[in-house]
């Protein structure tokens, strides 16, 4: 049984511990960025398949990505108008993004800020982390703490008192991924939002 109260959970966080939370779309396995090799083998996930990074504001991902005066400008004012909500922005990498990350693409990170309190609490204290939907790679997403537990007993999960308190609502559609390449958005994804070019 590994439901924990959400302090334990954030210290397990920022200890480098596997965890899941969840979030406005699927349920969230999440880690440390420079623990992110502890996902791709849980999920047992290709190495082809970058995980996300999540935050609490789009100022706490600013850090991650690198680009010019004016894409900077741009992709904040996406950020604006989508943030929190159900869309990763692809962009380039800085060097603070460990490679574990994405393995087989270094030069990009995928960013994003959940539209759940209860994530963006536990995102607040525990600073960016490396995500994907909790599930084995090529399955449905989990979406039950039970289902979550039964397939990895070893990740720490919240109370179930906790979520009653606030009640998360998950849509249990994926984000939309949008990828900034040469100068336009090319969508990867299309998910719960629409992103208008």
């Amino acid at each position: 049984m590994t439901q924990v109260s959400m302090s334990t959970l954030i210290s397990g966080a920022r200890s480098g511990q596997l965890v899941s939370f969840p979030t406005d779309t699927v349920p969230a396995l999440a880690v440390r960025p420079d623990c992110s090799e502890l996902v791709f083998a849980a999920k047992q996930r290709s190495q082809a398949k970058p995980l996300i990074l999540m935050g609490d504001s789009a100022e706490s991902l600013l850090p991650y990505i690198s680009g010019t005066v004016q894409e900077l400008e741009i992709w904040q004012r996406v950020a604006k108008q989508y943030w929190p909500g159900a869309l990763t922005l692809v962009l380039p990498a800085s060097a603070k993004v460990p490679a574990a990350m994405n393995p087989t693409d270094p030069t990009t990170i995928g960013i994003r800020v959940p539209n759940s309190e209860i994530a963006i609490a536990i995102l607040s204290e525990t600073g960016p982390l490396a995500t994907t939907s909790a599930n084995r790679s090529g399955e449905l997403p989990l979406q039950t703490i039970a289902e979550i537990e039964a397939q990895f007993p070893e990740v720490l999960t919240l109370q179930t008192t906790e979520l009653e308190a606030v009640k998360p609502v998950t849509t249990g559609v994926p984000s939309t991924v949008a990828k900034w390449t040469q100068g336009r958005w090319e969508i990867l994804r299309q998910g719960a939002v629409q992103l208008e070019g």
